[in-house]
């Protein structure tokens, strides 16, 4: 049952948005801003879903999702990358690189919770 959600994008107003939206909905739900906060995020406790940013500085979300689906103790996680990022070939690659959702902004929200629930 996915309870605790790790939320990584570099927009403070998207990060806001996306934890008052899973904290009214009963989601525990940790920040980080890139992918050295994640992976220290990651070390201090396991969430049950990653939900990921594509475009990121430094490392982006696609590299991050190849790197946590092919580690020991991370790669269990589920990872959905949300981005403005829309083209179909977007979406095809981050499934290809270990996602099990990608969703574009602004994302649907029943979508998204119903996609939540389903890993439950």
């Amino acid at each position: 049952m996915v309870r605790n959600i790790l939320v990584i994008d570099d927009s403070r107003t998207e990060l806001l948005h996306l934890c008052k939206l899973l904290g009214n909905n009963g989601y525990r739900v940790r920040v980080a801003q890139n992918a050295e906060q994640a992976l220290e995020e990651l070390a201090v406790e396991l969430p049950d879903l990653i939900l990921m940013d594509v475009v990121m500085p430094g490392t982006n979300g696609y590299a991050l999702t190849r790197q946590l689906v092919r580690h020991p103790q991370y790669g269990q996680v589920p990872v959905f990358l949300c981005s403005s990022k829309n083209l179909e070939s977007d979406r095809v690659w981050g499934l290809r690189q270990g996602a099990r959702e990608y969703f574009t902004k602004p994302i649907d929200v029943k979508s998204l919770l119903a996609h939540i629930e389903a890993l439950s």
